[in-house]
């Protein structure tokens, strides 16, 4: 039986002339004229004040940190479900990650939990919009006691998603959003920032160049540019940002497509959340997500691993997703002594991601459906 790839990119025709394009017009390094318009295009697709186009989402949390002063002896929130790129990040700074458990419905940041280990050290909070669906920003803020802590909306998932009308990674301090090969559009590699504050995102912009003000000279600004701010080479080449383009202009097609393959995983799923034999991802009314993943969850560990299996056998790749940061080899190894996150634990254990993309053909989707019931029919 052929296996059903579990990702494939929406790559075509125009992906490929516009990267010839750009070749021919001989601007491939960061910060040319297809950047600059890129930028411009998801400044309006997302209603942000800034959108800056950086080499990874990864490099974008880099920045962000420093961007904000979080340093040494500051420690910053973040949840364990989630990528090894935010607590890297946070450790690139001097700064110590502190691991907050999920809500068991929205899998978002538990707010409650982020009060119980909030303290004078917090620098900052970095919630995670985990599949493309909003964490609640609003309850976020309330629930820390000042004002004066930021947050940083981990959207790497979130192109094309909004909460509340509002664009994810919009309603934060600084929102990162990926265009990894993973995602929903892509440039391979790279990512954007969508940032409220000028004075936030003209720092950005110095640190993805080198920790110059070459922008600036560009512009005609100032006469000469110089090393003002600490930075590294973190900006997209042009030709990704070409092919970056071609993708923002069928943002809406691919959302379309996706998101019809997850509600009909949702519908034809119904009898089995009806009975809690699955577990779906709780979608909040005020979200409209993407279609960028679809997770299901058993009821304990030993059925998952055993639908895992039974999918395998049929050619049907059904990943976890993610190992939790707190118990890692790394933590326990270089962090101090972990509070156990009991939802964080269970929830990986219990998971599995099913394939979306848009090359999955409808008699793909049907295969996989009817795997899913027989493994419980079986």
């Amino acid at each position: 039986m052929e296996p059903i790839p579990f990702h494939l990119p929406d790559l075509g025709p125009d992906e490929e002339h516009a990267l010839i394009e750009a070749l021919r017009a001989g601007q491939l390094s960061a910060n040319g004229t297809q950047g600059k318009a890129v930028e411009d295009k998801l400044a309006v697709l997302t209603g942000s004040a800034h959108a800056l186009l950086v080499s990874s989402a990864t490099h974008g949390l880099e920045m962000a940190l420093a961007a904000l002063d979080v340093g040494p002896g500051e420690e910053v929130l973040c949840p364990s479900f989630g990528f090894p790129s935010v607590p890297n990040a946070i450790l690139s700074r001097g700064a110590q990650p502190i691991f907050v458990d999920i809500k068991d419905n929205t899998l978002s940041l538990d707010e409650e939990d982020v009060t119980a280990v909030v303290s004078d050290q917090t620098a900052a909070v970095i919630p995670v919009d985990y599949g493309g669906v909003g964490c609640n920003v609003t309850a976020l803020r309330a629930a820390l006691p000042h004002d004066d802590i930021p947050v940083i909306q981990d959207a790497a998932h979130g192109m094309g998603a909004t909460r509340g009308g509002s664009h994810l990674g919009t309603e934060a301090d600084v929102g990162v959003i990926s265009f990894h090969a993973t995602k929903n559009i892509t440039s391979g590699e790279g990512g954007v920032l969508l940032v409220r504050e000028d004075k936030i995102a003209q720092r950005i912009e110095v640190m993805r160049d080198k920790g110059t003000n070459r922008s600036s000279f560009l512009r005609g600004e100032v006469p000469h540019y110089e090393w003002v701010d600490e930075g590294s080479s973190n900006g997209l080449s042009d030709l990704l940002a070409a092919l970056l383009a071609v993708q923002l202009d069928r943002l809406e097609e691919i959302t379309a497509t996706r998101c019809a393959i997850v509600d009909r995983y949702r519908e034809e799923f119904s009898d089995l959340f009806a009975k809690g034999i699955l577990i779906p991802q709780a979608v909040p009314p005020e979200c409209q997500p993407n279609g960028h993943l679809f997770v299901i969850r058993t009821t304990d560990k030993e059925g998952c691993d055993s639908l895992r299996k039974h999918l395998a056998d049929q050619g049907i790749p059904a990943p976890f997703h993610f190992a939790p940061l707190h118990t890692s080899r790394y933590a326990k190894d270089h962090l101090p002594p972990q509070r156990d996150l009991p939802v964080t634990e269970r929830v990986w254990r219990t998971l599995l991601r099913l394939p979306v993309h848009t090359h999955l053909s409808d008699d793909d989707q049907s295969r996989i459906i009817d795997a899913v019931h027989r493994g419980f029919h079986e």
